[in-house]
């Protein structure tokens, strides 16, 4: 699918993840944040990934693992709203998903692996989807989602993170 959703389509909380988004094939570019992501956080090394740029920020490695975390949530909602069996997605709680993750103490590597491996996975999901499928609607925080605009938000997230590694991690 070629089109961005409307925005009539996700709650406006959504909407600086979604205008990060380029124009294009979601699909594509899933798939182009794959490879650019991998490309630039696998030559780190642990003590980079380890590194936090303030008291109470999470760890670049911890960073990855809440995209990650964030994407298999997302994933889930397109899965049964592109099935049919709309419902109500309540949010969650990042900072207790961080707390109780094991990517702080998995080597950056490992905590790679996990990413590509979501990534790949929705990918696949979004590349199985119709057109049909991708414009049905759940309801997540009591606003209209598309199975669309879910996956724009994945892309979206993912930018938003990567510009803080770049600004706060990477300099």
């Amino acid at each position: 699918m070629n089109t961005r959703p409307d925005s009539h389509e996700y709650l406006p909380l959504a909407e600086p993840y979604v205008s990060l988004v380029p124009e294009g094939s979601i699909t594509e570019i899933l798939q182009q944040q794959h490879d650019e992501t991998l490309k630039s956080l696998s030559d780190l090394t642990e003590e980079q990934a380890n590194y936090k740029y303030a008291e109470g920020k999470w760890s670049l490695k911890q960073v990855v693992g809440h995209i990650a975390d964030v994407e298999r949530l997302w994933n889930y909602r397109i899965l049964y709203i592109a099935r049919g069996d709309a419902r109500e997605f309540s949010g969650y709680d990042r900072e207790i998903f961080v707390r109780n993750s094991p990517f702080g103490s998995l080597p950056l590597r490992e905590a790679l692996k996990d990413y590509a491996a979501v990534r790949q996975s929705s990918i696949t999901l979004m590349g199985s989807l119709t057109e049909e499928a991708l414009l049905r609607e759940g309801t997540f925080n009591n606003y209209p989602l598309s199975a669309r605009a879910a996956a724009y938000v994945i892309a979206g997230h993912e930018l938003h993170h990567l510009n803080i590694l770049r600004d706060k991690y990477l300099t």
